[in-house]
């Protein structure tokens, strides 16, 4: 067969296609570009190794994986874990625990792997909703516990989150009148342009973060940041310091960027935990990611997890190895490609390459950002992590999911991520134990399979849980292919959890385009835990039916 011609229609396709990726490529690295040199520095490496993550995301780590849509690059959910890994493994040498860190990215990418050659890229869907979304409270209430007082220009007394928190006040009353302006402005911006945006239909092409570097920039020059000084605010009559500390600082050259991993202490208990909590943290939120930017895509896409896993372990391997940061399949950026019109891969592609030629070639513009502008997009960032109405989302799906949200973010503020989440998942574990469920049926589903000409009935027996998810998910899928309409009847089901419908749920939406459908019945024999469609159900009369 002849290759098509230049002028045929797959041919202009294509070219149409490529055109729309490069623009939104471009776009997206006006986001990725501050947002990389910020959660950069929040997590305790220079500031160039987010570029060096999202570089490795848009031209390598974009080519492995099937979720094409996605961006992948440096999140903040991962700010946490990768601070603590070079403060806990460096034991006060920044430059030593950051290289002895890259270690245990390098090592949590082959962790990837192994679960992507494993087909573990079912994990993302067995974590409880309400664990995962404590979670990111948690590290949202931290990033902007930390980042309030950079973005006043003020060094706080305090380490730990909640101390932060209490010390916000005393930053407000010795704040840097020059840094606060340069952050406050930039908070302003980043908070009034999605409602300007409303109104000006134009803005929605324009990033709030790339507008709240317009605006920082050249405030930054009149201060005149570049140069170290002293100045006196007149409402104060108080000398305060400024100079290039308060701006990004980055290598001359991308060789001089390059940091290689240290690997001398990865067998120590500090680094493996660090290990598991890159890999097990950062393939759950690329999971949720992928599965997120599926139901966002206008083409009903639907990826291979494992394979978006293998690609994230691929990345976070060369990643690591380069002096970057962890990486994974980062929702605002991959939300931001889709609404900038991308069609395909060549936009992750795109907006590494234009980091690159950032990079390569005007170094010395990115180190004229002002860190209080970074810290002002990371505060809005946490601020939405922790939003209220995460709280209220999960009290309206039942009082279970609002006690597994809150010990998680608890735990976790008191102690760290890893903690917290097994805190969660523990307590999911005794609330359906009280609810009756017996330990066995917390590791195999008892699922049966009827077929009729027309449909196929699955029947789970019992209880239907996250830890035996699987099986009930496999069970709908093999009968998907096999028959145009699958029935999941849940009569004789004694306990349904919330993460089993919301997941029955998403399985539900993406069936429709694939010309199969997937009927709910039986539900109305268990009684709900909430006023949510999908809150836990329990059969009237078992253990923990009232609750």
């Amino acid at each position: 067969m002849n290759a098509p011609s230049p002028r045929s229609p797959a041919a202009t396709a294509d070219a149409a296609g490529w055109r729309l990726d490069v623009i939104a490529g471009l776009q997206v690295s006006l986001i990725a570009l501050p947002l990389s040199l910020g959660i950069a520095i929040a997590s305790g490496f220079p500031p160039v190794a987010g570029l060096i993550t999202a570089m490795v995301g848009g031209l390598i780590a974009t080519w492995f994986g099937s979720a094409a849509l996605t961006i992948k690059g440096p999140a903040a959910g991962l700010i946490v874990i990768a601070l603590g890994a070079v403060t806990e493994l460096g034991h006060g040498d920044a430059a030593r625990g950051y290289r002895l860190a890259l270690a245990s990215v390098v090592a949590s990418g082959v962790l990837q792997v192994v679960f992507a050659l494993l087909r573990a890229g079912r994990v993302g869907q067995v974590i409880p909703p309400s664990v995962v979304h404590g979670m990111l409270a948690a590290i949202g209430i931290i990033i902007f516990a930390k980042q309030s007082h950079v973005m006043l220009g003020v060094t706080p007394h305090a380490k730990e989150p909640l101390h932060l928190l209490a010390e916000i006040p005393r930053s407000i009353l010795s704040l840097n009148p020059e840094v606060a302006i340069i952050g406050f402005g930039a908070l302003a911006l980043l908070v009034a342009a999605p409602f300007a945006a409303k109104g000006f239909p134009a803005l929605r092409r324009v990033s709030a973060p790339f507008l709240a570097l317009v605006l920082a920039v050249p405030l930054g020059l009149y201060f005149d940041l570049s140069h170290q000084h002293t100045y006196t605010f007149s409402l104060t009559h108080h000398a305060y310091p400024i100079g290039p500390r308060f701006l990004v600082n980055l290598p001359g050259s991308l060789l001089q960027a390059l940091t290689l991993p240290d690997f001398s202490q990865i067998a120590t208990p500090t680094s493996l935990k660090y290990i598991v909590m890159f890999a097990l943290v950062g393939s759950i939120e690329s999971l949720l990611t992928v599965r997120a930017v599926d139901a966002l895509d206008p083409a009903h896409h639907r990826s291979d997890l494992n394979r978006d896993l293998l690609a994230t372990g691929i990345g976070n391997i060369v990643a690591g190895a380069l002096g970057g940061l962890p990486m994974i399949s980062e929702i605002v950026r991959s939300s931001a490609n889709l609404n900038f019109g991308a069609r395909g891969r060549g936009a992750n592609f795109t907006h590494g390459l234009a980091l690159f030629l950032a990079v390569a070639l005007v170094p010395g513009l990115i180190h004229r950002v002002p860190l209080a502008a970074l810290a002002a997009m990371l505060v809005v960032t946490g601020a939405r992590l922790a939003s209220p109405k995460g709280f209220a989302h999960t009290l309206h799906i039942g009082a279970d999911q609002l006690a597994l949200f809150v010990t998680t973010t608890v735990v976790t503020l008191a102690t760290d991520l890893l903690v917290g989440v097994m805190a969660g998942l523990a307590l999911k574990v005794v609330l359906s134990l009280v609810r009756g469920a017996s330990p066995r049926e917390f590791l195999r589903a008892n699922v049966t399979v009827d077929r009729t000409d027309d449909r196929a009935i699955v029947r789970p027996h019992g209880a239907a849980l996250f830890t035996n998810l699987p099986d009930l998910v496999r069970a709908i899928e093999g009968a998907m292919k096999e028959r145009p309409a699958v029935v999941v009847d849940f009569r004789d089901a004694t306990l349904v959890d919330h993460t089993t419908l919301a997941v029955i749920e998403e399985l539900r939406r993406e069936s429709a385009p694939a010309n199969c459908t997937i009927e709910v019945i039986g539900l109305q024999a268990l009684r709900p835990g909430g006023s949510h469609p999908l809150a836990a159900r329990v059969r009237v009369g078992a253990p923990g039916a009232a609750t």
